[in-house]
């Protein structure tokens, strides 16, 4: 256990901010699951719009690198755009 009030807020603190990194991870890979199994091209560029946003986002906070972000985001485009 930790001997310091300051250490027990930190464990505290940074168990939060791992649930919470690990909610948004997940959702923003659900989304981008979703995305790939789209074959309609309006409903995808649609999804591609929110799930570039929502990666954006997640790397501005680091809770993905931001290489990973424009990875995917690179990757989707590609799907999306050939779709016909």
């Amino acid at each position: 256990m930790a001997n310091h009030k300051s250490s027990v807020k930190r464990i505290r603190q940074s168990l939060a901010k791992r649930l919470r990194n690990k909610y948004y991870a997940k959702t923003a890979r659900n989304a981008v699951r979703t995305l790939r199994g789209t074959t309609d091209k309006a409903e995808a560029v649609e999804l591609y719009k929110k799930v570039s946003s929502m990666l954006d986002k997640l790397a501005k906070k680091n809770v993905i690198h931001k290489n990973k972000a424009g990875n995917l985001k690179s990757k989707l485009a590609l799907r999306v755009n050939k779709l016909s």
